[in-house]
């Protein structure tokens, strides 16, 4: 079965969502990225004990951190999993895609644009 998703998504494999940090998510931002979804293993079912739980606080601060900055933090998701649901990753892919739409280009990338221009 192939999935299919927006052509828009990057994909940034990690061993664990434990890895993903703050700073990632905001780099990403100030790169031009629209949106970020983090999608882990099921709570309570991480190869590494905690790792997805530690993800979903350092998404938590990277909404946190956004709002504050004006980006938004609706803007950053994270999602928990099984490797047996590629149907419902594509769907995810598909949702965030249509809501970071809606939302609007990033504001830091606009701001960048008008520089340019």
């Amino acid at each position: 079965m192939r999935l299919r998703y927006p052509d828009t998504i990057r994909i940034v494999r990690l061993p664990c969502t434990g890895k993903v940090d703050v700073g990632y998510i905001l780099r990403a931002f100030e790169k031009g990225a629209d949106g970020v979804y983090v999608v882990g293993c099921m709570e309570g079912d991480c190869r590494y004990n905690r790792g997805n739980l530690r993800a979903k606080k350092r998404v938590a601060e990277a909404r946190r951190i956004l709002n504050i900055v004006g980006i938004g933090g609706e803007r950053v998701q994270m999602f928990n999993l099984s490797s047996a649901e590629g149907p419902k990753f594509a769907q995810i892919a598909l949702d965030m895609t249509e809501k970071i739409k809606a939302m609007g280009p990033n504001p830091v990338k606009l701001k960048k644009m008008k520089k340019a221009a």
